[in-house]
């Protein structure tokens, strides 16, 4: 077999199970359902995933690299400062979220189980299968890049003064994909009718971007408490 029917068939493997993860979710999933749906066979399937845990972190690769497209493609956008590129890449972010919601939560539950990972005691707790697969090692390595390519915005504004000079980028980009996060995983109960608060959903994204906007060029300024001068006798 070629190199390059063998990177077919492993296209073709990972496709199916996008599409049935999607259907039928990873958990109801399985691997049977994953060669037959690309109509190959069993055997040749585990060839390629050595199981259902590694299928689903080549996937996770594949989501991640989705994104990454994402953030290339705002960076690489000519004659905008740093802040309209950050505005653009929220707007793209979301998009992302909304269009590819089994890749959007691979990702997060990627992210999730890298706290994990980070205690040695609570690795312990991860499928160990995950662990061995090969494509959870190499997210291991690439799951920064979005980040790094953020930073590089934030930076831009920094420098073309669209952002506030005193901002430091690697805090400033990951307190904002944190707020990303925040907002879709918020995007339910503001949508929700039944809901109490004041928060039209056509005002929720518009106001979270005026909102970093204040808070990137330096328009919010907490309030000095007055000092009040007395006695204390």
């Amino acid at each position: 077999m070629g190199a390059q029917e063998r990177t077919q068939k492993e296209k073709l493997i990972l496709d199916s199970a996008i599409k049935l993860f999607i259907e039928k979710g990873y958990q109801a999933t399985k691997m049977d359902e994953v060669a037959k749906s690309a109509k190959i066979s069993k055997g040749l399937t585990y060839f390629y995933y050595k199981n259902k845990e590694d299928l689903y972190m080549a996937v996770t690769r594949k989501a991640f690299d989705g994104l990454k497209d994402v953030f290339r493609e705002v960076y690489r956008t000519k004659n905008k400062s740093g802040m309209e590129l950050l505005v653009d890449l929220v707007q793209k972010y979301v998009d992302f979220s909304q269009r590819n919601r089994m890749f959007y939560e691979a990702i997060l539950n990627f992210m999730g189980m890298l706290n994990l990972y980070n205690d040695k005691e609570l690795r312990k707790t991860i499928d160990p299968l995950i662990l061995d697969s090969v494509h959870f090692q190499k997210l291991l390595d690439v799951h920064h890049d979005c980040g790094k390519i953020g930073i590089q915005i934030v930076s831009q504004g920094i420098k073309d003064g669209s952002i506030r000079p005193e901002l430091q980028p690697e805090l400033t980009f990951y307190t904002i994909w944190s707020m990303l996060i925040g907002y879709e995983r918020l995007s339910g109960p503001i949508n929700y009718e039944g809901k109490e608060i004041k928060i039209h959903v056509d005002n929720w994204k518009p106001g979270f971007i005026r909102l970093m906007q204040d808070m990137l060029k330096g328009t919010i300024q907490a309030s000095r408490p007055q000092i009040v001068q007395g006695s204390l006798f």
